[in-house]
């Protein structure tokens, strides 16, 4: 006899979830130039202090990570103590804008470095856990920081060095998700819902650019998509969008031209983060956006907001990341990239 409550591995590396787990609550903090940008009226909080109140970048990020979560919390109307596990991450070294963000919650802290698409991989380990049964809640939340960023991977910003346009702009920017466990005593049918992750594979087709963050990770993204469609037996034009986290104008276009190599076009389809959080027209950021902050804010406001009021029923979301260091870069390291793809649904579904 089939046990209904067990999730689906399907195809090579996706898992449907038999009682999808639903997003509660979320919470957005972005920084000032964030919220000038066009997504500006969808963000939970904007700060226009770069340091949050801090005394440096790296303290400002881990305040804006602790309001982040704090205001996710508040808004889940779950108490604190029913949160059993935090996945989180960031950018900087030893995860330290995580790290001392956290520190004062008391609640078990996973910590994760999957570059920019820390988002996806934090979403997809809080999915899996509350749905095995292993928490009935838990938070991923992840974040960037311009300066900070900028410092330990490019230079700092006294330097006034001159970018080139295949260069995106660090979102500063942090994003928090309260995930859930529904069953079929609990289904919790009117709030988000992810319905399946992919998790991706590691893809090196040999950048060096560390400027050119777009043609590192698109190639990434490629891949897991291409599986994600091929696990699920899905086509391009049942889904609403196909979201990618921050590849920018150029990695966007490697992106659609290697998926129809592939035989999938996502052209009408395709979204990507760091294009639609700041107006090129008006802000110039060359590229786009990028960094953890980047899809987590977007997921937060806008992506969500357009599920709530059902605009659009099925979404798969695709954050990627560029899996660099300085030391790896210096030593003249390839620059591989990774994404994860999560398929979230509209509430209402059974």
């Amino acid at each position: 006899m089939e046990n209904k409550e067990i999730n689906e591995q399907c195809g090579k590396q996706t898992i449907k979830f038999n009682h999808p787990p639903v997003i509660i609550s979320r919470a957005s903090t972005v920084g000032e130039m964030e919220g000038q940008g066009p997504l500006a009226s969808y963000f939970d909080q904007i700060e226009t202090d770069p340091t949050f109140g801090q005394d440096s970048w790296e303290k400002g990020e881990s305040e804006m990570v602790r309001r982040t979560v704090e205001l996710a919390i508040s808004k889940s109307g779950i108490e604190k103590e029913k949160i059993r596990y935090i996945f989180g991450g960031d950018l900087l070294g030893q995860l330290i804008g995580t790290t001392f963000g956290l520190k004062d919650f008391d609640i078990p802290v996973f910590g994760l470095y999957g570059a920019c698409s820390t988002c996806g991989e934090s979403l997809s380990l809080a999915a899996m856990t509350v749905s095995a049964g292993y928490a009935d809640y838990a938070i991923a939340a992840t974040s960037s920081h311009f300066g900070g960023a900028e410092k330990q991977f490019r230079f700092p910003l006294e330097y006034g060095n001159q970018r080139p346009l295949s260069a995106t702009w660090t979102v500063t920017g942090s994003g928090a998700f309260v995930v859930a466990r529904t069953s079929t005593e609990q289904p919790m049918n009117s709030y988000p819902r992810i319905s399946a992750v992919t998790t991706g594979k590691i893809v090196d087709y040999g950048v060096r650019d560390s400027m050119n963050m777009g043609a590192c990770m698109a190639p990434a993204a490629a891949d897991v998509i291409y599986q994600a469609l091929e696990d699920l037996s899905l086509k391009p034009n049942q889904l609403d969008k196909i979201i990618t986290g921050d590849l920018g104008k150029v990695g966007s276009e490697i992106l659609i031209k290697l998926l129809r190599d592939n035989g999938y076009d996502i052209e009408k389809q395709h979204m990507d983060c760091g294009v639609e959080i700041f107006d090129n027209s008006e802000q110039d950021t060359h590229s786009g956006g990028s960094g953890c902050g980047c899809s987590a804010v977007t997921l937060a406001g806008y992506i969500l907001h357009k599920l709530d009021e059902q605009e659009w029923k099925k979404i798969l979301f695709v954050p990627t990341g560029a899996l660099l260091s300085t030391v790896s870069y210096n030593e003249g390291e390839t620059i591989p990239g990774i994404a994860h793809a999560l398929l979230i649904e509209q509430g209402g579904g059974n």
